[in-house]
């Protein structure tokens, strides 16, 4: 099962042909389980250009299925840790936000497909995420 990370759901919509993009495109030609989590959906809808364009990904990106932190204290402190982690092995993430997305990958032990540079550095220091 996958976790499709903002980063391709923006690529995807704008129509940017890339690796990522394609593997998506072939993901949803192959009926491949896939989700998203809760602030995956916020940074999509946070995109939106229009009032229109708002209400369309809304009404498409709820239907999808939602992976949610396991424990509401303990995945935060976990994707704290990750970032934290990775600051002592000098290696710098532009967003904490990325964390909190890779641990629930990890959590659920979903595939991230991803078009971000932060999560092939966070699997560096976290061997158990899984990217695509």
């Amino acid at each position: 099962m996958y976790l499709i990370d903002t980063s391709i759901w923006i690529d995807y919509f704008r129509e940017v042909k890339n690796a990522s993009t394609q593997r998506f495109s072939s993901i949803l030609e192959q009926n491949i389980p896939f989700g998203i989590t809760s602030i995956i959906y916020q940074e999509i809808l946070q995109g939106a250009a229009t009032e229109y364009d708002f209400n369309q990904l809304k009404e498409y990106l709820i239907t999808q299925r939602f992976f949610q932190p396991k424990d509401e204290v303990l995945t935060y402190e976990s994707a704290a840790k990750l970032f934290y982690s990775c600051r002592r092995k000098g290696i710098t993430l532009r967003s904490s936000i990325d964390c909190l997305i890779a641990q629930i990958a990890i959590e659920h032990n979903l595939i991230l497909l991803h078009h971000d540079q932060d999560y092939p550095r966070i699997r560096s220091v976290v061997p158990e995420l899984q990217l695509d």
